[in-house]
């Protein structure tokens, strides 16, 4: 299958959330307001309908593929559109792949926009996986847009998965839920940047099981809440052997924004170390004082500061 003639919007918005350029390089999945705009395969990525008859795809990563990608992005281009795909990523033992799954919602009218994405990982053994997602949301219409992501993650021994994920304004409401199982020696390393405006809410939750001995997860959420928006952070680590697990929440707050973060550490091993960090406040006065000795104004000091702890 080739890519069909794309909406424009969502052409637009591919090349935000996937740097998309008329084409992909290697495998790919497009998906427009529910339906598939364009799929193809190749010899160690291979995308199939889901097996259980889901409305989604399944992507199986041959065993030892090195240095592939494979590209899913989803974009819902106009109001009462409510999209629902169940995703499901075999990756191979000892492969190494970058998955980019970007996601974006528009709304020109009165109807909501919504996207939920279902991902489920299995990760062979020794298998190393970057996964990259963004999140935007367009449009002029008072419908709301929603993306509400659901990732479940389990990783075999010696694994590793990285996940960077972005949202910076846009959407009005997102819930994100990460779930994983870790065996052992295996890896999980979060990166989540995040910016509420007006009167978005964004709720962040994370379930995190340490199943083997040295396995280990990394889980870190930098934000910023402006106007009257809404976040909330919450986290839950379990430590079931010899492991270490870290969870951290930073966010700076302006206006009348709101931000709660809420940790849960439970060690079921003597062996296991559990760590959790919040720090939640406004941006501190002598750095936008520095940055105006050099010439900036204030809101100019502002947009730099949080660009630089946003990057």
């Amino acid at each position: 299958m080739t890519i069909v003639p794309l909406n424009p919007i969502a052409e637009k918005m591919l090349s935000t959330v996937a740097d998309f350029k008329g084409e992909f390089k290697g495998a790919y999945n497009i998906r427009q307001d529910t339906g598939c705009a364009g799929r193809r395969s190749t010899e160690n990525i291979k995308i199939l309908p889901h097996s259980e008859g889901k409305p989604g795809i399944e992507i199986h990563v041959a065993p030892g593929t090195k240095n592939e990608s494979v590209y899913i992005p989803a974009t819902v281009t106009r109001g009462n559109v409510n999209d629902l795909t169940y995703n499901d990523f075999y990756i191979g033992e000892g492969a190494q792949v970058v998955i980019v799954a970007g996601c974006g919602v528009h709304t020109d009218d009165g109807g909501e926009a919504k996207h939920n994405g279902v991902h489920r990982f299995f990760v062979g053994k020794g298998a190393d996986v970057l996964y990259e997602e963004k999140h935007i949301g367009e449009g002029g219409g008072e419908g709301r847009r929603r993306i509400d992501p659901v990732s479940d993650i389990y990783l075999e021994e010696d694994a590793r998965m990285t996940m960077d994920t972005v949202q910076l304004g846009g959407v009005d409401s997102t819930d994100r839920l990460t779930t994983a199982s870790l065996k052992a020696r295996s890896k999980l390393i979060v990166r989540e940047r995040l910016l509420t405006t007006g009167s978005q809410v964004a709720k962040t939750r994370f379930d995190v099981v340490l199943e083997g001995d040295d396995s280990g997860c990394d889980l870190v959420s930098r934000s910023v809440a402006r106007g009257q928006s809404r976040q909330e952070f919450l986290s839950r680590v379990v430590g079931k052997a010899r492991c270490h697990g870290h969870s951290a929440c930073d966010a700076i707050v302006d206006d009348q924004a709101v931000v709660t973060a809420a940790p849960q550490l439970d060690a079921f091993s003597p062996d296991a170390a559990l760590v959790h960090e919040a720090a939640i406040g406004k941006i501190a006065g002598e750095q936008i004082l520095k940055l105006r000795t050099l010439g900036l104004t204030e809101e100019e000091a502002e947009a730099k500061i949080v660009e630089g702890f946003l990057k």
